[in-house]
């Protein structure tokens, strides 16, 4: 009944595909990432696979490039805001984010995160939501911004409250672990416009 006047079609929405924060350049994966993004995940793998499914077991160079490239045409076709986090000026990759789980009628959005070991505690991904999040409300037009993670996942569940996200639900045995198998519940934090 809305769709007509709240939603333009999502693959016309025009944006830039990056943008920078203090330390970062923040921007939609391009063939040829794939290099990089491998090196990020090999590093960082003992500190990932707990949380992230695609972090879990071997990778090989070909999947990771074809992941980047799924991801792009994703970027392109606006079904999902992958962002790659560079430090600035140069190809280094420090981490991952991204705008998931898109509602334009809303809009709505879902943060994720992820950093590269050797990056971590050192303020980046604090970095990274806030310029994300700015993007979502000033460039995106969000009305809406979620951040969700494993309720064991102290490290991840302290970001949201520092920039300024409002922890809403914790939903109880909302979904298995993706190694263990084991019930686990998901903590759910929003920001809105």
């Amino acid at each position: 009944m809305y769709e007509g006047i709240f939603m333009t079609v999502p693959i016309l929405q025009d944006f830039p595909h990056s943008f920078d924060s203090e330390r970062l350049t923040i921007r939609g994966p391009l063939p040829g990432d794939g290099a990089e993004l491998l090196a990020a995940i090999v590093e960082s793998q003992a500190e990932l696979a707990p949380w992230l499914p695609w972090a879990v077991g071997e990778q090989k160079l070909a999947q990771v490039e074809e992941n980047v490239r799924r991801g792009h045409a994703r970027f392109l076709t606006r079904e999902d805001l992958w962002l790659m986090l560079f430090l600035r000026g140069t190809n280094t990759l420090v981490g991952g984010s991204g705008l998931h789980r898109i509602d334009w009628a809303v809009p709505r959005f879902e943060i994720g995160y992820w950093v590269r070991t050797r990056f971590a505690g050192q303020g980046y991904i604090k970095e990274a939501v806030t310029a994300v999040s700015q993007f979502a409300f000033e460039t995106l037009g969000a009305k809406r911004v979620e951040i969700r993670c494993d309720a064991n996942n102290v490290r991840s569940a302290a970001i949201p409250p520092k920039v300024g996200f409002v922890h809403e639900a914790t939903l109880r045995q909302d979904g298995r672990h993706h190694v263990s198998g084991d019930l686990r519940d998901t903590m759910i934090f929003a920001k809105i416009a």
